[in-house]
């Protein structure tokens, strides 16, 4: 279970970390990048001095991948009046081997000269800066120049987004651009040969879609055995269902662990797929996952539970294939054009990324400019517009910060407005709109419930469910040893 967190981890770096064309953009400060070794030995990107940049006031900007560095540089190139008074001096460093929080933690705490304006963190220790340990130094939208309620409203962000970037005194300090609220990822083959019918509110329904139950669920899983077909891939791709369900309270209370009844459950969801063969067994991000996604695996898998990046930027490159297979035989190996999205029979997200600004920062208005037109502004020359409608990312950014609109692959954002706005229509999904079933997934999604512990909290519950998933513990004995560990290693 453990190679599960490692490897969504790995994921969060790689689905983002290529190198912008910075070399040949204008007002780049970043046009010589040096890698420097971390204390553990990870690579560091740090950059270094363009001459053309003396006299313009730098603002710092810590990341773990090149993903935030990016929208930044596109702000610059297209806000030219900005670019000739500011540069950006990013420090990127993998969260891989934990090298990220203490190297971030550092600067924060040092201050100074180098300490990070602007920052970004992901969905795992989101809550250590927002509401944890190291909340103190995020500073409220409102003190960097935003109107931070009206600009909410207006762009109809995503509500669990908030909740993770709401400090304990109610202010806003952190949002997202990206949304991951999570849906059913599905094979039409599958579905056509089984229930005679692909349509995805057909399918919502029959996998009961929005009941906050598992019931149906498990009649269809029964239904698909029957065929020899697997319902999932692992029983992990039902814990990023489980782990942030809504109406589910934090792991801890009053300073104790608290096991709530939805993630304890998890243990009996865990081990009727084991033992009913309604999974394949694998683990996420290991090869045999990645077969199943390509329907090569040790059985058909029907689906995955997760958000849009993991249809556009996971199963689409382990398909098989860049389009269709022209007999329409999806069982060769090549799954690309057999793929839908509907509901989830409970609301979840998966993954995320929050940019903060430091309240120590002497440059709060320039950051409060970045980090608004990244995360709340919502007309067609905003970043999420961009996002959406694939005309930026880490590893295509031409000259002017842009791609041709429809170039590249749109993703769900924070703004339902921009989700409106645009066309989340796909070939791999066969021509669906995915944005018609993510914009109100991202709705159902609940950011309460969390705490900074959760990293280390959910990877050993992982461990320990997959033990007794296995029968290598009773439940007693897994949920007995969980405890000693949270004890041991947290203190609770």
């Amino acid at each position: 279970m453990k190679k599960f967190v490692a490897g969504m981890l790995c994921f969060c770096m790689m689905a983002a970390v290529a190198t912008a064309c910075s070399d040949n953009n204008t007002g780049d400060s970043n046009a010589t990048t040096a890698a420097t070794q971390g204390n553990d030995g990870g690579n560091v990107d740090e950059t270094t001095a363009n001459p053309e940049d003396e006299g313009k006031t730098v603002i710092n900007l810590y990341a773990f991948t090149e993903e935030v560095p990016t929208m930044v540089q596109c702000y610059l190139d297209t806000h030219p009046d900005f670019a000739a008074q500011y540069t950006i001096n990013k420090t990127v460093i993998p969260t891989t081997d934990g090298q990220y929080q203490p190297a971030l933690d550092q600067a924060l705490l040092n201050g100074g000269a180098d300490a990070p304006d602007m920052y970004v963190c992901e969905e795992a220790f989101i809550i250590k800066y927002t509401q944890g340990d190291m909340s103190s130094y995020a500073a409220p939208y409102a003190d960097l120049g935003i109107d931070i309620d009206a600009a909410i409203e207006e762009a109809q962000i995503a509500p669990y987004t908030i909740d993770c970037g709401t400090n304990p005194d109610g202010d806003v300090v952190a949002l997202g651009y990206q949304t991951t609220g999570g849906a059913f990822i599905y094979r039409r083959s599958i579905a056509n040969d089984v229930f005679g019918t692909d349509d995805p509110e057909a399918i919502a329904e029959q996998i009961g879609a929005g009941s906050n139950s598992w019931d149906a669920f498990w009649d269809t899983a029964d239904e698909l055995a029957s065929n020899d077909i697997a319902i999932v891939s692992s029983i992990g791709d039902m814990w990023n269902v489980v782990k942030h369900q809504p109406g589910t309270s934090s792991w801890v209370v009053d300073d104790a662990l608290n096991i709530d009844p939805n993630r304890e459950s998890f243990l009996d969801l865990a081990k009727t797929l084991i033992d009913n063969g309604y999974c394949n067994d694998t683990s996420a991000w290991q090869d045999a996952w990645f077969a199943d996604m390509a329907g090569i695996g040790e059985k058909p898998v029907f689906g995955f539970f997760g958000p849009a990046w993991l249809v556009n930027y996971t199963i689409a490159p382990h398909a098989g294939g860049t389009e269709a297979p022209e007999d329409g035989d999806f069982t060769q190996g090549n799954t690309y054009g057999d793929w839908a999205v509907c509901q989830s029979p409970v609301g979840f997200f998966w993954g995320g990324s929050w940019v903060l600004g430091n309240t120590n920062s002497d440059k709060k208005e320039a950051v409060g400019q970045i980090i608004e037109w990244i995360t709340l502004d919502c007309s067609t020359t905003g970043l999420q517009y961009y996002w959406a409608n694939g005309m930026i990312n880490t590893d295509h950014y031409a000259e002017d910060g842009l791609q041709p609109e429809g170039t590249y692959t749109s993703d769900s954002v924070a703004s339902a407005v921009v989700m409106a706005m645009s066309d989340g229509s796909s070939d791999f999904l066969a021509g669906q709109n995915m944005f018609e079933v993510f914009t109100p997934a991202n709705e159902f999604a609940s950011g309460e419930g969390m705490t900074q512990y959760d990293e280390s909290i959910n990877s050993e519950w992982q461990n320990q469910v997959g033990y007794y998933a296995h029968g290598e513990k009773d439940r007693d004995a897994a949920i007995a040893d969980f405890e000693t560990f949270v004890s041991e290693n947290l203190g609770l």
